[in-house]
């Protein structure tokens, strides 16, 4: 194998991971999502026993993942977390962070779907669209991945995820919340490494 095709791969991996990320907390997932993540099977380093955690949470019922998900984000009134990067970078919502990510949506041909009610400074939008740019599926492709995360995922995301992991709504999500702050761990390390 190749430096490139395993660059290839590994980038594929990681665009696996953020696409599953923003789907899980886009939603509490459903009866088919929760029997594939059960397949997935611990392997070394912490990313790995992450997977192996997530798996075995996934042991939950449909009816309690909604449950969670809604406890955890929505609430009566909110949720026990507020899942947006104006939130955890200001204290209020629909502020400067959500205006900058519009404007850099913009520039690189992004355009949140019809029908989406939550702001695109969502942790599921970003998530999704960062693993759209790195898999290079998105206008602006792989090359602008970097400074997408760097911009807006990097600065808030991790502490969101830390919380979820010890939230205190979170049964199924408190495996979310390890494996996503792990992800973060690990996308901040690699771009702090020389080109």
């Amino acid at each position: 194998m190749t430096g490139t095709e395993t660059q290839e791969q590994l980038d594929a991996e990681r665009a696996r991971l953020f696409a599953l990320l923003g789907r899980l907390m886009g939603g509490a997932p459903d009866a088919p999502l929760l029997a594939r993540l059960r397949l997935l099977r611990p392997a070394g380093g912490e990313l790995g026993e992450a997977y192996g955690a997530l798996a075995a949470a996934a042991s939950v019922t449909p009816d309690a993942a909604e449950r969670e998900y809604f406890n955890l984000f929505i609430g009566v009134g909110r949720g026990e977390l507020l899942p947006f990067a104006s939130y955890y970078l200001t204290g209020f919502l629909h502020e400067r962070p959500l205006a900058e990510l519009r404007g850099d949506l913009a520039e690189i041909g992004i355009a949140r779907a019809e029908g989406v009610a939550e702001p695109e400074d969502h942790i599921a939008f970003l998530c999704e669209t960062y693993a759209g740019l790195i898999a290079g599926a998105f206008p602006g492709g792989a090359e602008e991945a970097g400074p997408f995360f760097a911009h807006h995922l990097r600065p808030w995301a991790g502490r969101l995820f830390a919380d979820l992991e010890k939230a205190e709504a979170a049964g199924f999500y408190r495996a979310v919340g390890r494996l996503g702050r792990i992800a973060m761990d690990i996308e901040s390390a690699a771009a702090d490494l020389p080109a």
